[in-house]
This record gives C-alpha cells, sequence and structure tokens, in this order.
C-alpha cells in the first residue's frame, strides 16, 4: 500500500512510498480528460507512455475483456453490456485524475482510465457516461442507481460503507494542506490550530481536523473548485483535502502550494450500491486481474506516474481498508 508524502525542492514534488521505496513526484503534470463535460486546461508535463501523460492505446487494446461466463443473467454487468456503456459519477475538471481534454473532449486521468478499463472488461470496448457530481451527492446517487459506480477519489470509511458498497482499495493516498502560495506561516496541519479551514464537504478532512487541528473552524464546499477558489480568495487560512486533489489543484492555480505531508493516509474505493454484492465481487476479480498483469501499473505510469521519477508503486491490497 502506498502513502503519499510531500518534499519541496526548486517546483513542488512529492514523493511516493510504496512499502519501502520512495519516488519523487514532481508536481508539473498533464492534463487529465475525459468524455463530456467540465473544460480545464490542458498541462503540460513529463511523457508518460503514452507520450503526453494520457495511458496508451495498447494498454486498452491489451485490457482484459470478461467472459459470458463471467456475465450473469440478470446482474448488472449483463443490464451495462446491454446498454452498451457504463455510467459513472466523477469529476471533469481534476488534472492527473479525471480531467476533460478541450481539444479532443475526452476525459483522461487515471479515474477516468481506470473507469474506461472496467467498461472495456464489461462490454468489450472502453465506453463510458460521465455524470459529475459533487462530495455529498455520492450516496444519495449510488442509492438511486443513477450511476453504476463512483470513481471519484472516494475514501472508504467505515460510515461511508454503510450505505456504500467500496470495490477496493486501487489507490491510496492522504489528507494534506493547501494555502496561498504567498502564506509563509502555515507549514503544516499543526499550523491550522485557530484558523478558518476550507474543507469538502463530506469528506475525511470534515472529522480529522478537529483532532489535528484543535480549535480550528471549518467551512464547506461541495466541490473541489468551488473550495479551491474559496481559498485564492482568502475565505479561508487554508484548505485540508487528498493530496492528490490538492497537487491537480496547485498545477491548475499557480496563486496555491501544497505545505508539510499528508498527516492522514486514505484508501480509495470503487462506489458501488450497498445492495449488490454481486457486482463488487465482480469489480474485485478485474481489480485483481488488472493488478496481476501489469495493467494497473501501465495506467498509473501513464497517468499519475507521468510525474514520476521511477516505476509504480504496488497497489494496495484488495479488502485491506477498513470499510472495503
Amino acid at each position: 500500500m502506498s502513502i503519499l508524502k510531500m518534499s519541496f525542492t526548486g517546483r513542488r514534488s512529492l514523493a511516493l512510498t510504496a512499502t519501502a521505496t520512495a519516488v519523487a513526484v514532481a508536481l508539473a503534470a498533464t492534463g487529465c480528460g475525459g468524455d463530456s463535460g467540465g473544460s480545464a486546461p490542458t498541462l503540460p508535463g513529463n511523457p508518460g507512455l503514452g507520450g503526453d501523460g494520457v495511458v496508451a492505446q495498447s494498454v486498452y487494446d491489451a485490457a482484459p475483456v470478461a467472459t459470458d461466463a463471467d456475465i450473469p443473467a440478470g446482474s448488472t454487468m449483463e443490464a451495462i453490456r446491454k446498454r452498451g456503456y457504463l455510467n459513472i459519477g466523477g469529476s471533469l475538471d481534476a488534472p492527473l485524475l479525471a480531467q476533460q481534454n478541450p481539444v479532443s473532449g475526452t476525459i483522461e486521468g487515471f479515474d477516468a482510465d481506470m473507469a474506461k478499463l472496467l467498461a472495456k472488461y464489461i462490454i468489450g470496448k472502453p465506453e463510458v457516461k460521465t455524470t459529475t457530481i459533487g462530495t455529498q451527492t455520492r450516496e444519495a446517487m449510488l442509492q438511486a442507481k443513477s450511476v453504476d459506480a463512483v470513481f471519484q477519489t472516494y475514501t472508504i470509511t467505515p460510515q461511508r460503507a454503510t450505505q456504500v458498497a467500496f470495490a477496493g482499495p486501487y489507490l491510496t493516498s492522504g489528507l494534506a494542506v493547501g494555502v496561498r502560495k504567498d502564506d509563509t506561516s502555515i507549514k503544516g496541519v499543526k499550523d491550522l490550530a485557530g484558523k478558518t479551514v476550507i474543507v469538502g464537504a463530506n469528506t475525511p478532512a470534515v472529522t480529522a481536523l478537529p483532532t489535528a487541528a484543535p480549535g480550528s473552524k471549518q467551512i464547506a464546499f461541495g466541490t473541489d473548485p468551488q473550495a479551491l477558489q474559496a481559498l485564492l480568495q482568502k475565505r479561508g487560512d487554508a484548505y485540508v483535502q487528498d493530496f492528490t486533489l490538492l497537487a491537480s489543484g496547485a498545477k491548475a492555480n499557480p496563486g496555491m502550494k501544497v505545505v508539510g505531508e499528508p498527516f492522514t493516509t486514505e484508501a480509495y474505493g470503487i462506489g458501488l450500491n450497498k445492495q449488490d454484492a454481486q457486482f463488487k465481487e465482480f469489480v474485485n476479480k478485474w481489480l485483481k486481474k488488472i493488478q496481476a498483469d501489469g495493467t494497473w501499473a501501465k495506467v498509473w505510469e501513464g497517468t499519475l506516474g507521468s510525474v514520476v521519477e521511477g516505476g509504480a508503486p504496488t497497489p494496495p491490497a484488495l479488502g485491506s481498508a477498513d470499510g472495503s
């Protein structure tokens, strides 16, 4: 399981530790892309497997496809196959994770490409429809079956697991602190005591901050772009969010930076309908398959890893997070 830690040189970088292996991650990354919605600019970065931080077509061509025996009659998987596309809840404005390419219109990034590969496994082609959702609406969307799955750096927690079935975890990160670039007073979470802190509604920061920064006051926003804008507008002293989202924000917004090290370990899961144990088992088997055949590593290297010095980390063990 990997834990993201921060370090800073002439430009911001992070070190990603996979058990005992640390690799430096520079934050001058590429843009992510997708299928529909949002339009953040494509960001320059070091070439990944696909040339510009994009997963190579050969990865999709070689990706596994489920057999007919893996798709029982009457299952969610059969319904998706008949429909011809996977309907997911996600983002369109998160560089490295899920961002719409303004030129091609596709959605690119680790989460987006994982969703496409699941679609390829079920349908035989990477057809995905993305519905943009806020952190406060994910559970309701899954319960109403408005989406088949949520790919959105969705942290697995026991509380959420009472309403959502989580496949995975498929990636790990942690909460970190973002501040305005000219702020030199806040160097980490311990400096947030007594400060006004921006958080995402219904995110782990809401419950982690009172312990990590006693006396801090929270202001919650429904989406990451809203929270980033609030930080830049000085409506709060800092923004506490998952490191990968802060890294994306720092690349897209020169007026902010990430300080200190992640102070929690967050395991990301693929959100599924709580009542659909069959679909969860299916998705976990698919995750195990793409981890074993190297597909997971190629997706990581082609997206998040396009700015990493070193190879892909070891994927987190399935079922290792409390609530998965």
